[in-house]
């Protein structure tokens, strides 16, 4: 069969319905992340916090996404890809009711870190099971749709916040305005936990598991039959070549794959040293000083959603395309300009829309770049056999650089020397040299891998870090 007729043979109906609902984990991802950037001074208000607090206030939630990308692997691997989502979709229900009901600190923190959990669950095991089930020539659009719902969570939840807070006082919105927005999330989440029912078991983990005619089943009804077992056996292939004799699960430690696991632990940590959390978590913030207000500033924010969203679609479009490097390299570009151009603003003080149109310009360049094409780049570069145990430490590593930036970004910003000096356009112009600086690593260190299939990554990163492919004895299938 031609690759075009093996095209064609596809059943993409089926296979956007569900990704589509696999996504909805990036909705909730974007929506629990980007709530916070409404509520935030409310809570700031209503607490007495300290910089250092407001910094845990929002930072809290990346804590906990730590942990639960740390433990996606395993559970990903023990209980499978969709049982795995649905874990996550009921931590998310239980940190929205929890959190706006908080009485204390402390309360609500526990519950965003729980909220947390359910983020690094998500951002690992959704776009894990996306690149499991699409076909090599889709993979890119398939997975970009993770960061594309993460983006319209973040975007609906911009509106959300601005619509709660329209013709409200200040004194509403610290009080009860904030409850609003953190529980507006449960909403969401259970509409995702019952889609979950809809969708099958991720192929790949099936066969991981001895499960070939389950596998068989959901690969035929997105293909056909002969096609599912050709590449059920080069999934077998996969596995029996990456694993190591005597034992059953494959060491890290080899030097192939303990250097693709560097590699892309850096292309997911290095997302986060662009700043992205603080435009998603601060944008109201920067923006109060120079927008007037409050709710001018809530509104200016959903302009820069939508922009998000129009990115992202642009690189959907471009992805399988151009491909991810490409991208990368003119994205970054981007990046860096529009974070320069924010912290001259910032300098100089200067009202009006530029900061908007800057921090619009950033959003567009992260979108195609180190949103969509990161994202891809990170399911695809890991082999079949250590898939689930890597993208669990690169996104663990992702979340915890976002840790940092989150946390410190507010004790930077209100720190008094800084301030004398750059008037709060120090951490812009830092993140903008970071941009560049991770751009030149990746492209230097990752392959092009528009058109590869997972069963050939280990091979195509091999060439490009110039390490040998160990293939060792074969042995009974997986």
């Amino acid at each position: 069969m031609t690759p075009a007729s093996q095209a064609k043979s596809h059943n993409f109906s089926y296979l956007i319905r569900i990704c589509c609902i696999a996504a909805l984990g990036g909705i909730l991802l974007g929506y629990d992340t980007a709530v916070i950037s409404g509520a935030i001074g409310p809570i700031r208000d209503h607490f007495g916090l300290t910089s250092a607090e407001t910094g845990w206030a929002v930072s809290s939630v990346v804590f906990g996404s730590i942990l639960g990308a740390i433990s996606a692997g395993w559970s990903a691997l023990t209980y499978g890809r969709r049982n795995t989502l649905f874990i996550a979709a009921v931590l998310f229900i239980v940190s929205a009711i929890g959190s706006a009901l908080a009485t204390t600190f402390t309360f609500y923190v526990l519950l965003r870190i729980v909220g947390g959990v359910a983020v690094g669950l998500a951002c690992v095991v959704s776009p894990m099971y996306m690149s499991e089930v699409a076909p090599k020539d889709f993979r890119g659009r398939a997975v970009s749709m993770f960061q594309q719902s993460a983006v319209i969570g973040q975007t609906a939840v911009f509106y959300v916040n601005y619509l709660i807070a329209k013709g409200m006082s200040e004194a509403w919105l610290v009080d009860l305005g904030w409850r609003w927005m953190l529980g507006s999330e449960v909403l969401p989440a259970l509409l995702f936990a019952a889609l979950l029912f809809m969708i099958p078991e991720s192929p790949r983990w099936l066969v991981l598991k001895g499960k070939l005619d389950q596998a068989k089943t959901m690969l035929s009804r997105i293909s056909n039959p002969d096609h599912a077992e050709r590449l059920i056996a080069e999934i077998q292939d996969s596995l029996k070549e990456s694993r190591t004799v005597g034992k059953s699960q494959v060491s890290l430690r080899s030097p192939l794959l303990f250097a693709i696991l560097v590699i892309g632990t850096f292309v997911a940590a290095a997302q986060q040293l662009t700043g992205i959390n603080v435009i998603m978590y601060y944008t109201p913030e920067i923006l109060k000083p120079i927008a007037g207000g409050t709710e001018n500033a809530l509104f200016q924010t959903t302009f820069v959603g939508v922009v998000f969203i129009l990115g992202n679609a642009l690189g959907m479009y471009l992805i399988d395309k151009v491909g991810r490097l490409p991208l990368m390299k003119y994205g970054t570009l981007g990046c860096a300009l529009g974070m320069f151009i924010v912290g001259y603003v910032l300098y100089q003080q200067t009202e009006g829309y530029m900061a908007l149109f800057a921090l619009c310009l950033y959003v567009v360049a992260y979108a195609t770049s180190w949103g969509c094409a990161c994202w891809t780049m990170i399911s695809e570069i890991f082999p079949n056999s250590i898939r689930a145990r890597a993208m669990a430490i690169a996104v663990g590593a992702q979340w915890f650089t976002g840790f940092i930036v989150t946390q410190t970004f507010p004790m930077l910003n209100d720190n008094a020397f800084l301030k004398a000096q750059f008037n709060g356009a120090f951490s812009f112009w830092l993140f903008a040299v970071l941009s560049l600086v991770c751009m030149m690593v990746v492209v230097k260190y990752v392959p092009e891998t528009k058109g590869v299939s997972l069963e050939k990554m280990e091979e195509v990163m091999a060439g490009k870090l110039g390490k040998k492919k160990v293939v060792q004895p074969q042995q009974a299938a997986v």
